[in-house]
């Protein structure tokens, strides 16, 4: 356990504001190789890019177990700090979803607002901060600080007026982070003055989704963001780019 309570200080101390750290998402061991021989020290795993390996939807499209038998695989794989987006906790209660988590090997989680279990239904802002909480409580009863980033789909979902969008994530995160998150995430393709605002306003590091292909990691840095992941993106560009290859054959 001891290694795991250092690898989560350690991914936890990668998070800064404007020299993000870069998490590549992974799905596999392959691409989990991939990442740590170009260089990378710490990897996420997505739930899209899994679910898409195992042939089945996002969306919590998979169990829980399915989830973590491929964690355990990477984790015995790899020797990095990794994270998991475990969607909206796959109906599981906060202590077994820390618990699996750290048996896989695994010392950091994504947690979004959307409950597919119930009608792709958004939770409440403090209904999502209490499971935010709960979480931590049952962090905090191991030894490993699992690092949560704590999510929102109030943008990928379109809820409400766009005009006071950013406001409701901003108050919707800050219920999050006095709630125990380490990071947040307000998911979701935004201007450079949303991105500032998020970042200024929000007391934690904020987490943004980027494309592999054409993102520009300096930028990013500019507008004050602290982690980057690319969710199904870094998985989309390796088939575009291995249709291309194969194309050739036909």
């Amino acid at each position: 356990m001891t290694n795991l309570s250092q690898k989560a200080t350690t991914l936890l101390e990668l998070h800064k504001p404007g020299n993000p750290v870069v998490l590549p998402t992974v799905w596999d061991v392959w691409s989990a190789n991939l990442a740590i021989s170009a260089g990378f020290t710490a990897l996420t795993v997505g739930s899209h890019p899994v679910s898409d390996s195992l042939g089945k939807p996002d969306n919590e499209g998979i169990t829980f177990e399915e989830l973590l038998t491929r964690v355990s695989q990477i984790t015995s794989a790899v020797d990095a700090p990794l994270s998991v987006d475990i969607e909206a906790g796959y109906g599981q209660d906060p202590k077994r979803l820390i618990d699996g988590l750290i048996s896989a090997g695994a010392v950091g989680l994504n947690i979004e607002d959307t409950v597919h279990s119930e009608g792709g239904r958004l939770r409440e802002a403090q209904e999502h901060a209490d499971f935010v909480g709960s979480l931590r409580a049952a962090s905090d009863a191991t030894d490993v600080h699992v690092v949560i980033n704590a999510r929102t789909d109030l943008f990928v979902k379109q809820i409400g007026d766009e005009n006071g969008r950013v406001d409701r994530a901003i108050a919707r995160l800050k219920l999050a982070a006095a709630a125990g998150a380490d990071s947040l995430y307000p998911v979701g393709f935004h201007n450079d003055a949303d991105y500032k605002r998020l970042a200024t306003e929000l007391p934690l590091p904020i987490n943004a989704i980027a494309n592999p292909a054409d993102g520009d990691l300096a930028h990013f840095a500019e507008l004050g963001v602290g982690r980057i992941s690319f969710g199904p993106l870094f998985q989309a560009s390796l088939s575009k780019h291995a249709e291309g290859i194969l194309a050739r054959w036909k």
